[in-house]
């Protein structure tokens, strides 16, 4: 465990530096994202905060490669190689969406790309959770593979529309997932703890630390398309790297938790990115726009119109992702009995948060009885 808390302190800190220097370039460069009439912020703030994110990943995986611990990790490292190059490739694709504002299809080219460096580099999904059904054709592993990355990348891409919404939803989500991860590993190499899966966990955990200082609200830097992206790569290339632990997973159950946990969990911590990107996409579909174009009907965009402040409505969604995915790993380790009742109160108590104020405001905004329609 040491040696994973000595990598999300360096990323941690290689970010908290990396931040203002970027921030500074941005500024001077004059890259902001601008005041648009769907974003929640009035005035430009620069972007690019996403460069500092993956250049302390960078900086936390080179420190990761010295320890001894994650020795098992870097011996045979086309694995790592094409993690690498991923970045690289979510690097050049974010920074020109940045300065540029890339058209949809050429973003969805280079998230294939970076995509493809992760399958062929052997982080590929082997085996369907449910069921155990193995996945023996190579072909269809990286089409399965690709189609996973380039989901959790778009997913993250449609929560980050308030301060420190995505960087806190991605903290959330990957401490559960990397507590998860560490005990798995744990139980399947009594030997061996280091594993690809929480050490990418770890990195994510570190960037995500040193960036939301910077972004929380008001934020004064953006992580822009760089940052969304890598937080997507580092998730799903994370889920996909667990389907390769399944057939240790054969005996394996904590206090009789399924064996399809490994699929489960991620999706949990997704959830509500991929709730989001199905109602837009249904949405937009039955409007006749492209799926890809911006609109602001965004569930946080419907909890600030509902009442709630930026505020407000961040600590909301980030309160539904921890009860969704630290619901979902607790049932790792406590036992289910006590799990279900607590988690339904607790969701339920969250419904009602969000729902009362969007109920409030359709009441306020019934006309009033007039005096000669009264009931007497």
């Amino acid at each position: 465990m040491r040696a994973y808390l000595l990598v999300v302190v360096v990323t941690a800190v290689a970010c908290a530096a990396l931040t203002p220097l970027v921030r500074r370039v941005g500024t001077a460069a004059h890259v902001y994202t601008p005041a648009r009439q769907r974003d929640m912020h009035r005035a430009p703030v620069p972007k690019l905060g996403g460069v500092a994110m993956a250049a302390a990943v960078l900086i936390g995986l080179a420190t990761a490669g010295t320890v001894p611990f994650f020795h098992g990790i870097f011996t045979d490292d086309a694995a790592v190689r094409g993690l690498l190059v991923a970045v690289g490739i979510v690097i050049l694709v974010g920074m020109a969406d940045d300065l540029w504002d890339l058209r949809w299809w050429i973003k969805l080219l280079g998230q294939c790309a970076a995509a493809l460096a992760v399958a062929f580099g052997g982080i590929r999904i082997e085996a369907m959770p449910v069921g155990w059904i193995p996945v023996g054709s190579p072909t269809v592993q990286v089409g399965l593979t690709v189609f996973a990355i380039v989901l959790t990348m778009n997913a993250i891409n449609f929560v980050d529309g308030l301060d420190g919404l995505a960087a806190g939803m991605a903290l959330i989500g990957g401490s559960a997932f990397f507590v998860y991860s560490y005990l798995l590993t744990r139980t399947i190499d009594q030997f061996d703890y280091s594993n690809l899966a929480t050490l990418l966990m770890a990195l994510l955990i570190g960037t995500c630390i040193g960036f939301l200082p910077s972004n929380h609200h008001p934020a004064r830097i953006f992580m822009g398309e760089v940052g969304v992206l890598l937080l997507g790569l580092l998730m799903a290339s994370a889920a996909v790297a667990v389907t390769a632990d399944l057939d240790s997973l054969a005996g394996l159950r904590f206090r009789n938790v399924p064996a399809y946990m490994p699929i489960l969990l991620p999706l949990a911590v997704l959830a509500l990115p991929l709730a989001d990107l199905v109602l837009a996409v249904l949405r937009r579909t039955a409007r006749g726009t492209s799926p890809f174009s911006a609109d602001r009907g965004h569930l946080h965009h419907k909890l600030v119109d509902g009442g709630y402040t930026h505020a407000q409505a961040v600590w909301l969604l980030w309160l539904w992702a921890f009860l969704v995915a630290w619901g979902v790993v607790s049932l790792n380790f406590v036992d289910d009995a006590i799990v279900l009742p607590v988690l339904a109160l607790a969701l339920a108590a969250a419904g009602w948060l969000t729902l009362r104020p969007l109920a409030r405001r359709r009441r306020d905004a019934r006309p009033a009885a007039r005096p000669d329609q009264e009931v007497r």
